[in-house]
């Protein structure tokens, strides 16, 4: 459901009868219950800041390829105010923290932002670079994606935004792989937000991986996302995203945690198929609950959120990893990024569900 296509030839998900998979190892049982670990180490419970850049969305309506659209309808795209809206909408304070050009589809972001209950006050207007723009083109084989944000006002922020309020005074800053594609100066500022051991630095760090080829014009995207995905406090990755980072070498979670030890949480997403977090010695996996999939974009984001949101809650590790799938769920079931997520009755009836209901 998260993280993408699953990969092909995998053996460790055997077939029931019925051609639905299940997924070893199952949640962690003790005693016959669910499990809700105390783990040593958790963020600050004090407000998460997004860092990232919104854009501008243009949507085929009613879907079509765009050669033979005639309307688009404007939405709004950008993976870290998507976490930041579904933080919101489980009572997480959220800020986003970003850059947004003085022009109409500035202010459309930052209004449908606001009006989610995310503080935008870190949300800088730039006079003289425009709000990035990304077009969608539906098509039999999937939706590709053009984009319109070189020189965007986002693309220009840098190490100085460390220094603003919103990052300096938040207990966990969350960002993604997408920023230090988009420039220089926004890849000093990934670095040096990452440069201090954890720890050491002013708040823990989230880090989604979040791979877009399309935004890298070298082969330094390897190199550049292995390097900040193992100094995050928590990271997440896709099985098949790391394996098309990586080498396909990369079989199965354990694998990805091994070439990437530092984290002190590292969340790898299977598809459709479950999730896997690792703490310290401690390994969980929850099996992604079979959901209608409408389009999977903005899926990660939101799973992110989830499961974020469930840690500063300290819902337990597989309570979160639960909560991410829930929220995953939301996105995977409208054609934009940000779905209603169920109310909160059922959330909490699904995150007490035993183990075996749930699988």
């Amino acid at each position: 459901m998260t993280g993408g296509a699953p990969a092909a030839g995998r053996t460790d998900r055997p077939e029931r009868g019925d051609g639905t998979r299940t997924v070893a190892p199952a949640e962690e049982r003790p005693g016959g219950r669910l499990h809700r670990d105390a783990p040593s180490w958790r963020p600050a419970h004090t407000p998460v800041a997004c860092v990232g850049e919104t854009m501008a969305a243009l949507v085929p309506d009613p879907v079509a390829p765009l050669d033979s659209a005639d309307l688009l309808r404007v939405r709004i795209a950008g993976a870290e105010s998507n976490v930041a809206m579904y933080l919101a909408d489980h009572g997480v304070p959220a800020r986003w923290v970003s850059a947004l050009g003085d022009d109409p589809f500035g202010r459309r972001i930052r209004d449908e932002v606001a009006a989610s209950g995310v503080d935008i006050s870190g949300v800088r207007t730039d006079p003289h670079r425009p709000t990035g723009i990304l077009v969608k083109n539906p098509g039999p084989g999937g939706t590709t994606v053009h984009y319109y944000r070189r020189g965007s006002a986002a693309s220009a922020l840098g190490p100085g935004l460390l220094d603003d309020e919103a990052v300096r005074t938040a207990g966990l800053v969350h960002l993604s792989g997408i920023t230090p594609a988009l420039s220089p100066d926004c890849l000093a500022l990934v670095a040096a937000l990452l440069r201090p051991a954890p720890g050491t630095r002013p708040c823990p760090v989230s880090f989604d991986v979040n791979h877009r080829p399309a935004l890298w014009s070298d082969d330094t995207a390897a190199a550049v996302l292995h390097d900040f995905a193992n100094r995050a406090d928590i990271t997440f990755v896709g099985l098949d995203e790391a394996q098309e980072l990586w080498g396909n070498g990369l079989a199965g979670p354990t694998d990805v945690r091994s070439l990437l030890p530092g984290p002190r949480i590292l969340v790898v997403k299977d598809g459709g198929y479950a999730a896997t977090a690792f703490e310290g010695t401690r390994v969980h996996t929850v099996p992604a609950p079979k959901t209608e999939i409408v389009e999977p974009v903005g899926a990660g984001d939101a799973f992110a959120a989830g499961f974020l949101a469930g840690l500063l809650r300290d819902e337990g590790m597989v309570r979160a990893l639960r909560l991410g799938h829930l929220t995953a769920g939301a996105a995977l079931g409208v054609t934009g990024d940000h779905g209603p997520l169920p109310d909160r009755g059922r959330i909490a009836a699904l995150l007490d569900m035993p183990p075996e209901m749930w699988a």
